[in-house]
């Protein structure tokens, strides 16, 4: 199970360094991303535009990450300046972005429902646009 979410997961990090990197963006996939927090899974750069991208796919009604995990992406936004975003894709929906700040605070975690990032998240052509 563990190799099938990693599997799922790597695959969407492939299918985002494709569309960025087609869309004129020079990206960098970090190494280790997953296994030590302290840094984002994709850096998309273009002139003037910086995005820091935490990748998920996963097709459940919320998306939940441990507090000190985003504890660790604010720090890294902060010391580098570059806009933090979560990137959640959805099967057969696509992707949905939003700044880690729409994160709310739970008692074990920080979550954001469906539901909010449908009506707060940008698509990944926004994203390209800017």
């Amino acid at each position: 199970m563990a190799f099938r979410t990693y599997a799922k997961g790597a695959k969407a990090e492939r299918e985002l360094i494709a569309y960025f990197s087609k869309n004129g963006f020079a990206v960098i996939r970090a190494a280790g991303s997953g296994v030590n927090s302290l840094s984002p899974d994709i850096l998309a750069f273009r002139r003037g535009v910086q995005y820091a991208i935490e990748c998920k796919s996963w097709d459940k009604a919320s998306l939940s990450f441990e507090k000190r995990r985003v504890e660790a992406m604010k720090r890294w936004e902060e010391l580098t300046g570059i806009t933090y975003l979560v990137g959640w894709r959805i099967s057969r929906e696509g992707w949905l972005f939003f700044p880690i700040h729409l994160l709310e605070e739970q008692e074990r975690s920080f979550t954001i429902t469906l539901g909010k990032a449908r009506l707060a998240g940008r698509k990944l052509e926004e994203l390209v646009r800017q």
